[in-house]
């Protein structure tokens, strides 16, 4: 199998691993056990690895909190803000943010909160003035995502984050797609707030963080989980040592890798579009290609069941959307983010997501491609739209 479907998840990097297992066996203390040698070596691990993620996110080692992952990060920050700010507040999200914020806004709603849905642009981006536009007398957080996990769009946020901040809203960031992939800095970026996923970055599943800012003044929030006091005081319950350790180390590696990295899958990336390109007809790429994440292809390909090519490409392992969406909702329905991007359903329903990652080569993206192209023309040759069309005036 080929794997190219690195947003939904990434293997776990061997060095990362190798980080991990001394917390499965010999330093299997609780970190928050101040009173013996097993205690402090947990302890002092998960420190470390704060210190790790920080210096990632040009972040201080004490504004990072550590969560079961993105998900939890994400609600944490916007129900906790809500709730620090009382009854009868105002949210602004984005259409295309993932499912973690979307579901976690509708939450606030039956709440009684006002939500605040911005539109995005065709090429699936958030316009930092509509957002300037849309906050009132009682927003209390903007909530934009770094980078979209369908068509790796990559927002405006230092721009956003400006708005923001001068406008006196909290800035929540969904990183999870982002951090380690290209450069995040919180305070170049003004934002308040960052979700981190481990298993996002070649780390463990199970573990992230959250950026809280600290400074100028401290951030407010309402824990959601009680229970101990633990993280100071914002998420409470039992370290996942091992996992923290493997998010840090990831962090690690990606900050020293990053711009390496980056730059070849960026070429993997160009790799595969030339040559699903060069040798079919009637395909199109779904997003910005100048705001994106190196590693993001999303494309469409005319008359063509998105379900029905990715059952065709026996051994590329690849997507039609969010894992998550994917889990949760009917499959026929077209991706919320292709719609919100203006898209009609058929080509909607035509996309395919390629997402590369650290361990691909240039052999598996041109096996991929090489598939791709085969179970495309053999659909089309199926299709009796595509043979309509290529019998009329559809092409030129």
């Amino acid at each position: 199998m080929v794997y190219l479907d690195h947003h939904a998840t990434t293997p776990l990097d061997p060095r990362v691993l190798a980080a991990m297992m001394p917390y499965f066996t010999g330093k299997f203390g609780n970190a928050a056990s101040r009173s013996h040698q097993f205690g402090w070596e947990a302890e002092q691990a998960v420190e470390e690895a704060r210190k790790q993620v920080a210096r990632l996110v040009g972040a201080a080692p004490r504004e990072i909190i550590f969560t079961s992952g993105a998900t939890e990060s994400d609600n944490l920050a916007i129900k906790g803000v809500a709730e620090a700010c009382g009854p009868d507040v105002h949210v602004i999200a984005c259409a295309i943010e993932h499912k973690a914020v979307l579901d976690a806004c509708r939450s606030l709603e039956q709440r009684g909160a006002r939500v605040t849905r911005l539109p995005v642009s065709p090429d699936g981006l958030v316009d930092p003035g509509a957002v300037e536009a849309a906050i009132g007398p009682r927003t209390v957080l903007v909530s934009i995502m770094y980078a979209n996990n369908e068509v790796g769009t990559i927002q405006p946020v230092a721009e956003i984050g400006r708005v923001c901040r001068e406008r006196g809203v909290a800035f929540h960031c969904d990183g999870a797609q982002a951090v380690g992939k290209v450069p995040v800095n919180v305070d170049a970026a003004h934002i308040d707030l960052l979700s981190i996923s481990a298993h996002k970055m070649y780390g463990p599943k199970g573990v992230g963080a959250l950026y809280v800012r600290r400074r100028d003044p401290p951030l407010r929030l309402t824990a959601q989980m009680d229970g101990g006091g633990h993280e100071r005081g914002m998420r409470s319950g039992t370290l996942n040592v091992p996992g923290i350790v493997g998010l840090g180390e990831a962090c690690a590696i990606c900050g020293r890798e990053m711009e390496h990295e980056s730059a070849r899958l960026g070429r993997l990336r160009d790799r595969l579009r030339a040559k699903l390109e060069a040798e079919l007809e009637e395909v199109s790429v779904n997003g910005s290609m100048e705001h994106r994440l190196p590693h993001n292809l999303n494309m469409s390909f005319a008359y063509v069941e998105a379900e029905s090519l990715m059952m065709g490409m026996s051994g590329v392992a690849v997507s039609s959307g969010s894992a998550c969406t994917s889990a949760a909702a009917a499959r026929m329905e077209p991706s919320y983010v292709l719609k919100a991007m203006g898209l009609a359903d058929d080509r909607a329903h035509s996309s395919i997501r390629f997402s590369l990652g650290r361990f691909n080569t240039e052999e598996e993206v041109d096996y991929a491609a090489a598939r791709a192209i085969e179970t495309v023309n053999n659909l089309r040759e199926l299709s009796p739209l595509y043979d309509m069309a290529k019998g009329g005036q559809w092409f030129k």
